[in-house]
Formats: C-alpha cells, sequence, structure tokens
C-alpha cells in the first residue's frame, strides 16, 4: 500500500509549488502525494490528481480526509499577514491554533508518523543584526506590537502543541522557519497593515521590463537570503525521508544577496537587450527587512542542498510568468 502525504495549503502560492515539487520528488510507486485546501477548485481534479477542499478550522471537515496509510502531513495552511485585509485577529486563532489542534487530532486517530509545519522569522525578527545569520536555535524575540504580533503568538502556540503531541502519542514533528520564499504568482500584492500594497519586488521586475530606471533603497550591499520556493520544497521532502524524530530548521540558501545583485540580476534576466533598465541610487530612501538565515543543520540531518542562486530565481520567474502555472489558484 502507498504511505500518503497530505498537504494542507496546497492552494496557497508557497503549498502550490511545494505539491507540484513532492509529485517529482517522491516515487509515485511509494508514496501518494494528496493535496488539500479551503479553497473550492477543480484545478487539481481537472489534472487527475485527489483534492479534498477543508476548513482546518472545522473539526469535522476532516471526516472527508483519507484514514488509512497516512504517513505524513506537509501543513502550511495559515492565515497571515500578507494576505489579511484590514486587521481581524480572531482569523489567526481560527487558523493557526484551532487549525493547528485539529491538524494534530486528524494525526493522532490516523496514527501519522509525522507532521512538518511551517512558521516564519518574525518569531525572532528583533535578533536581527544586518550581515549576521541567524542561527536555527535561537530563543524568541520579536514585537508584542503590530500586525504581525498575533501571528506570531499563534504560530508558537502551534509549536507547542506540535510537541505535546510527540511526547504524548510519538508523533513526529519537523518545523520550518521561513524567510520570504520567493514563488512566482500573478497577484502582485501584500497587504501590509491591512493595505493593499503592490510587492517591491513585482515593481522591479515590471520597471526591468519596460526597461524602465529601477531605484535602489539603501545600501547597495545591503544582504539578505533569497530562498526559491523549490530549495523550501527540497528540505520539507527530505524531512519527510529523514530517519529523525523531530527537527527544527530555518530554510534558506546561506548566501548572501545584496541590493545591488539583486537589481543587477532582475535587469540581466527581465530587461530589454537594447535598452536595460538603469539603476538610480536612493541613500536617501529606507530599506530593510530582510534575513540570513543559517542551514547548516537542513545540511547536515536532511541531506539539504540548494540549487537556486539568485540568477536561477529570477529565470524561473520568468518562466513561470510565461506558462501562468497556478493562475486560476490565485486572488483577483
Amino acid at each position: 500500500m502507498k504511505k500518503k502525504i497530505i498537504l494542507f495549503g496546497a492552494t496557497g502560492n508557497v503549498g502550490s509549488y511545494v505539491w507540484k515539487y513532492a509529485l517529482d520528488f517522491f516515487d509515485s510507486e511509494q508514496y501518494e502525494v494528496i493535496a488539500s485546501g479551503r479553497r473550492q477548485t477543480d484545478f487539481f481534479a481537472k489534472r487527475g490528481y485527489p483534492y479534498y477542499n477543508v476548513d482546518i478550522s472545522k473539526a469535522e471537515e476532516f471526516e472527508k480526509l483519507p484514514t488509512d496509510n497516512v504517513y505524513a502531513i506537509i501543513y502550511l495552511a495559515a492565515q497571515i499577514p500578507s494576505y489579511m485585509q484590514g486587521y481581524a485577529p480572531e482569523k489567526y486563532i481560527q487558523s493557526n491554533i484551532v487549525g493547528a489542534f485539529n491538524v494534530l487530532e486528524y494525526c493522532r486517530k490516523v496514527h501519522a508518523d509525522r507532521v512538518l509545519f511551517s512558521t516564519t522569522v518574525f518569531d525572532v525578527s528583533l535578533s536581527v543584526q544586518n550581515g549576521v545569520a541567524l542561527k536555527p536555535n535561537i530563543p524568541y524575540n520579536f514585537s508584542y506590537k503590530g500586525d504581525h504580533a498575533m501571528y506570531v503568538i499563534t504560530k508558537n502556540t502551534a509549536i507547542e502543541f506540535l510537541k505535546h503531541y510527540y511526547a504524548e502519542y510519538g508523533i513526529k514533528y519537523f518545523v520550518f522557519r521561513f524567510p520570504t520564499i520567493y514563488s512566482y504568482s500573478p497577484y502582485q500584492y501584500y497587504h501590509p497593515n491591512g493595505v493593499k500594497t503592490m510587492r517591491p519586488l513585482y515593481r522591479m521586475i515590471n520597471a526591468a521590463i519596460k526597461g524602465e530606471p529601477i531605484e535602489l533603497w539603501g545600501d547597495p550591499n545591503y544582504s539578505k537570503d533569497m530562498v526559491h520556493v523549490y530549495d523550501c520544497a527540497q528540505m520539507i521532502c527530505k524531512a519527510i525521508l529523514a530517519d529523525r524524530e523531530t527537527g527544527f530548521y530555518n530554510v534558506g540558501t546561506g548566501i548572501p544577496v545584496t541590493l545591488q545583485e539583486q537589481i543587477e540580476t532582475i535587469i540581466k534576466v527581465f530587461s530589454p537587450k537594447d535598452h536595460p533598465s538603469s539603476i538610480i541610487y536612493r541613500p536617501d530612501k529606507p530599506c530593510g527587512g530582510g534575513f540570513l538565515m543559517d542551514i547548516q543543520n537542513a545540511k547536515d540531518e536532511l541531506g539539504y542542498e540548494p540549487q537556486y542562486d539568485c540568477q536561477r530565481l529570477f529565470e524561473d520567474y520568468k518562466q513561470e510568468m510565461q506558462v501562468q502555472r497556478f493562475a486560476e489558484l490565485r486572488n483577483a
């Protein structure tokens, strides 16, 4: 019998690409990758793959899911600040706390071997220092103010649930701390503090396509980790095969990318060859928000090796812009 891998959050920006990667990564004779999400969609069925429409905040909806040979749960479903219009903190509680409890109860009832859980780097955001890589085991250090506070608190609570279910029921758990995960989406906006705003990355790509000047804000040598969604997926999939009980990993490449390199690469990949964008330096403007990630334990324990440098990342963006692979799953 095939081992089943249930992916919650399969319709999301990261989840959809993780689903695609997992289909290629796992031997289809031994594993079955099953997508699940809150959205009503026939995207997966049209391609011949199973999909279960499940709202994880509602315990009764888990009755729709398979109960035999469930081996691993990839738990990427979450309410996140980037896509919250306005501010509704109760949504964090329903999705990230009640949802986590329901997912773990499902794991317990079907005797799943392990659960793989995503959180974000905002749990240690106050420990960020320019040029210093964050260790996976540093203690929590985040602001209790702002639009991310309730999100971080609920995610941290879910991790305590994971520890309890491991201690009480032996369900193995693996936690992945995400910085920005780079994956192309035709929906080019996010919602900082609840306000719809075009992502700076897409503003630069759009300018490059037109050959228009691109502003570089702040220090050109300011650096951050730029991890492609398929490298993120690689780490998660390798944890499903790992002979380990638990793990806590930073998702990243471990390679700093400067703002200068990022913008030069965008121009190289997207700009017309006969009319490339120029760079306008704006040291008077603020820059920041990036993170450097120490990934050594993922290399040592999972055999993880990042495959996407900055240029390959943006070349993939360009290809995905052409094929529009998950366009029907994205928000309008």
